[in-house]
């Protein structure tokens, strides 16, 4: 059993500060969160003993209309028959609840959490209310909002297993780790054969990036529950983060038949796909890859464009084909490497639309001048997230649409697939002049940009990334003069280093976080960059530039490699074991002494 291990403290290790790259397929998130089922049997049948308890009221047969409705899972019907209800008697709270469970189902969320909260004022008795609107909250990101409503059920039901799991996750997804191990160490005392309670437990290690300990939980969750989904599809990502791709393959492949909702199925396929390309099976990890567009998942984007979708099989000589930019920033620079193969597919007859993200289209339209290069816009609806362009309006009609990743699955099914192409995109010439008139003046030596760390740093995302403070044998290189490239806030650092008597020297006159044009152009001009995979070293490397990448164990666009396939210039930098820092900045220090 692993209740040892609740003695030790669970707590973000300062030393240990890390964060997801930019370039990577959208997170893929650990399944455990709140849990229960406002129209579960059991939930159901308590309702329908309340509603059996009501007297003398006119709206008593709508309500068993819609309680029947909600039992055969027709939610349209039960919205209807909960409203025709709530005509005849506005201040009932059965109806309400009734209502809120018919579009909590329907998925109209911000409708059903208006009917939680009509309901919980009006049966504050029930805590039962104030965990399905806590769960609601949870899923619509209201994370503060589900703590207070998961503890006004706990208050009602003290030591429910459901209501403690669902604290804690929320305490989890606040960052407030110790919160959330408090939360649940005495739970566990008490229950110890709870596997939910042990796959959350894990699944806070996970987030702080502690893997090995968080297999340990996933490990008695499973020995507990042998069938737990959920359990399995946690350990196969903290077996993949440790190395373990065939271990974490099988987890995925024994998840699958266990995940009940269809949002769990794709989840579960997209990571699965991850894996796969992470171990360097391109070709399934491509194809399986696509669970992307899979309407039940949670990160998944609808892309507006009236013409139909491209498949990899289909001819493109002679076509006009609209590709849009997909994912994060540093992902649309990754992925164009197939963009020269898609083009001279197309042919003299055939013609491009490329749509990317607006502080790109300089750059693009640059190295792809026979393109017609434009920008998206990202939106929601209905909590959808969708992406179209105005400026599809402006240019011929296409013939079919695709999105940059997946052309992947036609010219890129293996490392080997992969060119030895100096660049792929294309600095302004004349900036890149202009760069290094201004390096030249900086002082003498070697110029070496440097970053070491993302936009977003969550606790979660922290992991992945050097902290500062480890950079200082690489900040000691004689002779080397140091250029941030650092976008976001990165006072405190440049003020850091300056204390310690390490300049780093802030180009002027550039926006390093929106002008990416002129980022890349002083990238090309620089006699080296250096830092983690995100959206700079990216663009740095697409460029052609001279770039040494410090990456993680898990780095997915490794593709099963020890380098960067995508960058073929590109040194990467390998860190023994995961949030193991030190070695890999001695490594990185002693190569840049012998560099110059």
């Amino acid at each position: 059993m692993a209740e040892h291990v609740l003695q030790r403290r669970t707590s973000p290790d300062p030393a240990a500060a890390s964060a997801l790259p930019d370039a990577r397929p959208a997170v893929v998130r650990p399944a455990g969160g709140a849990v229960g089922d406002a129209a579960s049997p059991e939930a159901l049948d308590r309702l329908e003993g309340a509603v059996a308890s009501l007297k003398q009221q006119a709206s008593i047969p709508w309500l068993r209309q819609a309680l029947s409705a909600i039992q055969q899972d027709d939610w349209k019907n039960a919205a209807e028959h909960a409203r025709k209800a709530l005509d005849l008697d506005p201040g009932n709270g059965f109806g309400w609840w009734l209502l809120a469970i018919a579009c909590d189902k329907g998925r109209d969320l911000m409708g059903a959490l208006e009917c939680y909260e009509k309901a919980v004022a009006l049966l504050p008795e029930l805590p039962e209310l104030a965990n399905d609107l806590g769960r609601l909250a949870f899923q619509l990101g209201q994370m503060d909002v589900a703590e207070k409503l998961f503890l006004r059920f706990l208050a009602g039901r003290p030591g429910d297993t459901d209501g403690v799991n669902n604290l804690a996750c929320a305490l989890r997804d606040q960052e407030r780790y110790g919160d959330a191990v408090d939360v649940l160490r005495p739970a566990i005392y008490a229950n110890p054969e709870a596997a939910l309670l042990w796959n959350t437990l894990g699944t806070v290690l996970n987030e702080i990036g502690d893997m090995a300990e968080a297999v340990t939980f996933y490990d008695e969750a499973l020995r507990l529950e042998p069938t737990f989904a959920k359990a399995s599809y946690n350990r196969a990502n903290s077996r993949v983060a440790l190395g373990d791709v065939a271990g974490a393959l099988a987890d995925m492949d024994d998840a699958l038949p266990g995940m009940a909702l269809e949002s769990e199925r794709a989840m579960t396929e997209f990571g699965r796909s991850t894996i796969l390309i992470s171990s360097g099976d391109l070709a399934a990890g491509w194809d399986a890859y696509e669970a992307r567009f899979d309407p039940h998942f949670a990160d998944a984007v609808q892309f507006v464009c009236e013409a139909p979708r491209w498949s990899p099989d289909q001819d493109l000589a002679g076509k006009r084909l609209l590709v849009y930019g997909e994912q994060g920033l540093g992902d649309e620079v990754m992925f164009a490497n197939v963009l020269p193969d898609l083009i001279e597919a197309l042919g003299p007859e055939g013609s491009l639309v490329l749509l990317v993200e607006h502080r790109l289209v300089a750059l693009f339209q640059r190295s792809f001048p026979g393109a017609e290069v434009g920008t998206y816009s990202t939106f929601r609806v209905n909590h959808r997230l969708m992406r179209g362009s105005r400026f599809l309006e402006t240019v011929a009609p296409v013939d079919a649409w695709t999105t940059l990743a997946t052309p992947l699955r036609r010219f890129r099914r293996s490392v080997g697939a992969f060119p030895n192409r100096e660049r792929y995109l294309q600095a302004d010439p004349g900036r890149v002049e202009h760069w290094r008139r201004e390096l030249a003046a900086a002082g003498d030596g070697p110029k070496a940009g440097l970053l070491w760390k993302s936009l977003k740093l969550t606790a979660a995302r922290r992991r992945y990334f050097s902290p500062f403070e480890q950079w200082r044998p690489v900040l000691e290189t004689p002779g080397v003069r140091f250029v941030n490239l650092q976008y976001g806030d990165c006072a405190e650092e440049l003020e850091q280093a300056r204390a310690a008597g390490f300049e780093i020297w802030n180009p002027p006159g550039i926006n390093l976080k929106d002008d990416l044009d002129d980022v890349a152009a002083l990238c090309c001009a620089l006699d080296l960059v250096i830092g983690p995979a995100n959206a700079t070293t990216n663009i740095a490397a697409a460029c052609g530039a001279p770039v040494w990448l410090v990456s993680t164990p898990d780095a997915w666009p490794k593709l099963g490699t020890d380098r960067y396939p995508w960058y073929p210039q590109a040194r990467v930098f390998n860190p023994p074991a995961y949030n193991q820092w030190t070695p890999v900045m001695a490594e990185l220090a002693g190569a840049l002494r012998t560099a110059f």
